[in-house]
């Protein structure tokens, strides 16, 4: 054992590994569930309306609304130093039931409220192995 992490590895192991499934498979899943249908996001082991161990996953069309945005001018990631300063955003997904899901945004600058469509990058040594859900304002 080296002692590295591998970010790809640990990410299978979570509640919220459909997700990054899915990403690497160019399609936005958020977690549903299957007794009340209640969105759930973030992932959880229980729906947090009834209680329910039963919840599936479902793809959403990757369009939404800007909640929030933030300028990262430190490259916490690996990788991203040549990136700096990038921009963060915070989608809501109003198919998802509101749920809101971060990724990176690319082209113009937003305002709140603006509308997003997602695309995906593939997982990369600069993304520490992860696929990368960016987003784009929508004209």
């Amino acid at each position: 054992m080296t002692g590295e992490r591998n970010a790809a590895t640990e990410f299978s192991q979570r509640v919220d590994a459909p997700y990054w499934e899915g990403l690497g498979e160019h399609e936005l899943r958020i977690q549903r569930c299957t007794s009340c249908r209640r969105w759930a996001w973030p992932a959880d082991w229980r729906c947090p309306g009834c209680g329910s161990y039963e919840l599936g996953w479902e793809a959403v069309e990757p369009v939404g609304r800007v909640f929030s945005w933030i300028r990262t001018h430190y490259p916490f990631v690996p990788g991203y130093a040549e990136l700096v300063p990038y921009d963060n955003v915070l989608v809501e997904l109003p198919q998802a039931g509101g749920a809101r899901v971060m990724g990176l945004l690319t082209g113009e600058p937003v305002r709140i409220g603006d509308r997003l469509r997602g695309t995906f990058a593939a997982a990369s040594e600069r993304t520490a192995g992860l696929p990368v859900l960016t987003w784009t304002k929508e004209s």
